[in-house]
């Protein structure tokens, strides 16, 4: 009996583990029912929110009459949807960083050496380790990269990431962008590869488009200049991304990140007709697409005379924009508006090899079922465009290059088996190809 007794009581035991264990994998499923916490990567210190707060258009502010986009503005490209013999897709593109750095070619390592962020509380700082992390066998990220801690100016890199976002069909590489002589805190300049990424696209029939990043002093008028900096200097290379506008024109394409940083007042000045400094119907004319993090974010991107906006975060519930259920609605405001729409989709999340107190945010891969959950969310809205988050943000744990199975002394790597390393690659294109054989039947 007292036998029979132990075995019922480990069955349960067993038992009551596996719900628990199918209702956690559950939850990385599932979106959260509004904003949670700090959005991973937006290391915003409370006075900063509230300063922001305070040059924002009001939150329950609604589009006036006045604030639609007229209806032959060029928000809505004809976008062309694939390259040669409809290997890959120009309609699907892929967040891409080049701040990668090794001693072999740059003489350090760069940022696979990243800090651990210090939490902004100093009470939940404390309980957290400090310091960076030591490669080769000590990256800043939870998967370990095939290409092993890579340069991103080593040619043979180059050359690879290409094979790989080709292999994957998506078009359009969207290149993190710094200007010259500027970087992120834990990088180095790294403007001067521009010419490199594109030349290794172009062999490949992929296009680049810019990510504008948040820099010291960036405003409106900083950005203007970075736009011609860019147009002039890069404008007439077989791989620069243009895209033909609705009225025949075709016009370079900019993904500008935390754009909410800026008061739409201000991005009035540049990208309204009437603007100070406005570039429409200039050489530098352009579609403008802005980051949505919050709800209101998208009046203050309607006011501000973006052309569209996206939402770039692959931890799905952890922001309105992120939050695959809000997508709909989301893309319903854009129509009513003329605006482009661009859900970003990712693998998963895990960023706390950098940012260890944020184990809340993380997404679990399960395998492929979150990237195919999200893909799903996405195609059920009907894009113009579909963003993947990323090729390679290996911090955030949202990248699909090819990883690695990896154990050293103190850290076991996470990696993508059962699968193999193409795996997210492989997936990627099966359901590219299925966005744009739906895309067909949307448009008949």
């Amino acid at each position: 009996m007292a036998r029979l007794r132990r075995r019922a009581c480990i069955s349960l035991f067993l038992f009551t583990l596996f719900v628990f264990g199918t209702m956690m994998g559950l939850r990385t499923l599932k979106p959260s029912d509004g904003f949670s916490d700090l959005a991973p990567g937006l290391e915003l210190l409370p006075a900063m929110a509230e300063k922001m707060d305070r040059r924002s258009v009001s939150r329950d502010a609604t589009a006036s009459p006045g604030q639609v986009r007229p209806a032959d503005s060029q928000t809505h490209a004809v976008l062309s949807n694939s390259g040669p013999e409809g290997t890959i897709f120009y309609d699907v593109h892929i967040f891409y960083y080049t701040w990668y750095g090794n001693p072999n070619m740059d003489g350090k390592y760069i940022h696979w050496d990243h800090i651990l962020v210090p939490h902004w509380d100093p009470k939940i700082a404390s309980s957290y380790p400090r310091g960076r992390h030591t490669p080769p066998e000590d990256i800043g990220s939870s998967f370990y990269p095939e290409l092993n801690p890579y340069s991103s100016r080593d040619p043979d890199v180059l050359e690879s990431h290409m094979e790989q976002i080709a292999a994957s069909a998506a078009g359009v590489l969207v290149m993190s962008w710094y200007p010259p002589g500027l970087a992120d805190d834990n990088g180095e300049p790294a403007e001067d590869l521009v010419p490199a990424v594109l030349d290794a696209a172009y062999r490949h029939n992929l296009k680049v488009a810019f990510h504008i990043q948040i820099y010291r002093g960036r405003n409106d008028q900083s950005v203007h200049d970075n736009i011609k900096y860019i147009i002039d200097r890069y404008g007439e290379h077989g791989a620069f991304y243009k895209c033909t506008s609705s009225t025949g024109k075709s016009l370079p394409l900019f993904y500008v990140y935390d754009s909410y940083l800026t008061p739409p007042e201000s991005w009035s000045e540049l990208l309204t007709p009437a603007g100070s400094h406005s570039v429409r119907g200039s050489a530098y004319d352009s579609v403008f697409i802005a980051l949505i993090v919050e709800e209101r974010h998208k009046h203050d991107i309607l006011a501000g005379g973006f052309d569209g906006m996206y939402t770039y975060f692959a931890s799905n519930g952890f922001s309105f924009g992120s939050s695959h259920q809000n997508w709909r609605a989301i893309k319903a405001f854009c129509d009513g508006n003329n605006l482009l729409f661009i859900p970003s989709v990712g693998p998963g999340y895990v960023d706390t090899s950098i940012r260890p107190w944020n184990n809340h945010n993380l997404r679990n891969r399960v395998n492929g079922r979150y990237f195919e959950t999200a893909l799903q969310a996405a195609l059920d809205v009907r894009p113009e465009v579909v963003a993947i988050t990323s090729f390679n943000e290996w911090h955030e744990g949202t990248q699909i290059e090819r990883a690695a199975p990896k154990k050293t002394v103190t850290r076991v790597y996470l990696d993508y088996q059962p699968h193999g390393p193409d795996h997210y690659l492989e997936l990627t294109r099966r359901w590219v190809e299925q966005f744009n054989k739906e895309k067909e039947q949307w448009l008949v």
